[in-house]
């Protein structure tokens, strides 16, 4: 007789391969245009690739510091009080990650257990549900406002009770495009003020909110900075998704907790690219200038989808276009979101995610989601297809 694996309890039984590498991988198939995951088509500046080369052949190759290399925290420190006016400790609140996702899990793992609620504001990044089931509590889910994607805080409000530990707050929101106000920001520090709930601030795409607006960071409210992880990533700044290089910065009770995780999951990040990161961020111009970059994208492929039947929703912030379907002149477009997707695929060569896939029950409203993380002349290849609508 063959040995046999031994059967276990899967710990995500409702967990199956993500919608990204689905689309992804269907884009291939066919060639598509890609315009579904969320990473850039083109290349870092060279400057970048040239400090991470220089640290390797200097010998930086070995271990960094656990929290994460001294120049880079200080860096990332100084560059949080330039922009958001609020001071923290490179050395006792800065924290290196292996890119925002671990950063996320390990702020959840280092204070929620069972028996815990943690508040999700759907639609939300696919992550977020799974990493508190792993912890045994309990998920919350709080839809946005459908069609404006605004938080409804008397929804939030109901949502909080005495087991609630964390909420997760996302803006610029991935997938929408929508970024919190400060009216907002306000409310939620009114709001969790007499509690004692934890804040998970995922603030990826901070430097991708397109005028007039600012980023609100959770950083510039005292009361909700107390009370927060603040979630950041190289790769989305910088276009460099590969790296899977972020950092996280919080007070340092909640830095000390989250880094006795940290020390488990990963240890630490790569050292060359820590240091090639730490002198990169001493000219603040490549992030200062990343709004006006991404919004001539942003514009040149809203212009373009103009001239087609897909109705374009407001783009505030992030790389992230939604568009409704529900005015295409095409039989396809009564097709679930996750089919039309497909089909979108297979038979016009774009590919799209579904905005049903960042609902728990799958909501369907008719609304897909673009990337316009991409070169021009793939855009306008892409917007040459989709015309055929």
């Amino acid at each position: 007789m063959s040995p046999t694996t031994p059967r276990f309890p899967s710990r995500l039984p409702n967990v199956g391969t993500t919608i990204f590498t689905v689309m992804s991988a269907l884009a291939t198939q066919h060639k598509a245009v890609n315009l579904g995951q969320g990473f850039p088509d083109f290349g870092c500046d060279p400057k970048l690739v040239d400090g991470v080369t220089a640290a390797m052949q200097q010998g930086h190759n070995q271990y960094p510091p656990m929290p994460g290399v001294p120049a880079l925290r200080q860096a990332i420190a100084a560059k949080i009080e330039a922009l958001y006016a609020r001071p923290y400790s490179a050395d006792a609140e800065i924290t290196v990650t292996a890119g925002a996702t671990q950063a996320i899990l390990t702020a959840i793992l280092c204070c929620v257990g069972p028996g815990d609620e943690v508040i999700v504001l759907e639609p939300c990044y696919d992550s977020y549900v799974p990493n508190i089931e792993l912890t045994g509590a309990t998920v919350v889910r709080v839809p946005l406002t459908p069609g404006s994607f605004r938080p409804d805080f008397d929804k939030i409000a109901a949502a909080l009770t005495p087991k609630t530990r964390a909420i997760l707050i996302n803006s610029p929101h991935n997938p929408s495009g929508t970024v919190w106000s400060p009216e907002d920001m306000r409310r939620l520090d009114e709001l969790l003020a007499p509690t004692n709930v934890l804040v998970i601030s995922d603030e990826v795409y901070e430097h991708m909110v397109y005028a007039p607006l600012r980023h609100e960071s959770v950083a510039r409210y005292p009361g909700l900075a107390a009370r927060s992880f603040i979630v950041s990533s190289f790769g989305k700044t910088y276009h460099v998704t590969g790296w899977k290089v972020g950092y996280v910065a919080a007070p340092a009770a909640l830095t000390a907790e989250f880094r006795k995780v940290h020390q488990f999951n990963v240890f630490t990040v790569n050292t060359p690219m820590q240091y090639g990161l730490g002198a990169y961020l001493q000219d603040p111009a490549p992030y200062l200038q990343l709004p006006a970059f991404y919004d001539a994208k942003r514009q040149l492929f809203r212009e373009g989808l103009a001239n087609t039947k897909f109705r374009l929703l407001p783009c505030e912030g992030t790389y992230f276009q939604c568009v409704s379907i529900e005015d295409l002149a095409v039989p396809e477009r009564d097709l679930p979101e996750a089919d039309f997707c497909q089909w979108l695929t297979r038979e016009i060569g774009v590919a799209a995610i579904p905005l049903s896939a960042f609902y728990g029950d799958g909501f369907d409203q008719k609304v897909v989601r673009f990337c316009f993380a991409k070169r021009d002349e793939t855009l306008r290849e892409a917007v040459g297809r989709l015309e055929r609508l």
